[in-house]
């Protein structure tokens, strides 16, 4: 008889058990097959969980553990996570202190740096690089319609874009505060214009101030209607903010997201000068 791995239970972009995203983190899935993993997922009904087994040969140097790391939402595979990252990131820092982690993702190599301060861990991943790509008209037109989002509600200096940076997000500016906290779409027609684009989710913002947004995620196509703090989504969002000049090349950038769900969490965005790849932290914390 096969004895199951303990499941623990963390959130990531906030010191608050009741606040930020809830992942299920698995530290030893050496042992589960890839349905095992998709039916501890399904179970925990969290956006994501992760799976952490030993890493590929030659991961890693001297003074950073590496692994093998993987994201299941309620539904499928996913390519990378954010939140996830940070929630084992901040349960291995929990078991063998602060410091220097690698992950091997489906994505690519996620450096990770875990630090302390008055005895709250702070995680910051590095993305893989990133990118940006046009939405055709068709499928913007869509989008909108699933969302029931008029054109008009849009914001014109936030552009409609695909972003990357280790997942797939359509980034949808928001004119108005009130527009972005009015979400009610429709969950199988969004999910299918998401599946046939290969989308993980959607990034929806609205834009507070020159350096903070306020962000929500719509993730139909992992069975969940909403993601409460998406950090793969920040850091696509931060590289596509770059690209189309909205913040300076050197700036940090803070997400709100949550906050309409009852779960309030915060995203820091970093993006440095003369490096392509965006650095997201945030805190995280065990939950019951």
């Amino acid at each position: 008889m096969t004895t199951e791995p303990e499941i623990l239970h963390y959130t990531a972009f906030s010191a608050d058990p009741a606040g930020g995203n809830r992942a299920g983190v698995v530290l030893d899935a050496g042992g589960l097959a890839d349905d095992a993993m998709l039916a501890i997922a399904a179970r925990l009904g969290y956006s994501e969980t992760a799976f952490l087994t030993d890493p590929p040969e030659g991961l890693g140097g001297a003074g950073t553990r590496a692994f093998t790391l993987r994201f299941f939402s309620p539904k499928a595979e996913v390519p990378f996570c954010g939140h996830a990252t940070v929630a084992a990131s901040v349960a291995l820092a929990e078991r063998s202190g602060p410091g220097d982690l690698v992950f091997a993702t489906p994505a690519g190599t996620v450096p990770v740096s875990v630090t302390e301060d008055d005895g709250v861990l702070r995680a910051t991943l590095t993305t893989v690089e990133p990118h940006t790509e046009e939405i055709g008209d068709a499928d913007l037109a869509e989008a909108l319609a699933a969302l029931d989002w008029p054109a008009g509600d849009l914001d014109p200096s936030l552009p409609p874009r695909i972003a990357f940076a280790g997942a797939r997000h359509l980034v949808i500016g928001a004119a108005t505060r009130e527009r972005l906290a009015d979400l009610s779409y429709d969950f199988a027609r969004l999910e299918a214009l998401m599946h046939r684009l290969g989308l993980t989710t959607l990034q929806l913002v609205w834009r507070e101030s020159r350096t903070v947004f306020h962000v929500r995620d719509p993730f139909p196509v992992g069975g969940v209607v909403e993601d409460a703090a998406t950090g793969a989504a920040a850091g696509a969002f931060g590289a596509y903010a770059r690209e189309f000049g909205l913040v300076p090349a050197a700036s940090v950038l803070t997400l709100h997201q949550g906050a309409d769900m009852g779960r309030p969490g915060v995203l820091t965005v970093e993006l440095r000068e003369g490096d392509a790849r965006v650095r997201v932290s945030g805190t995280g914390t065990r939950i019951a």
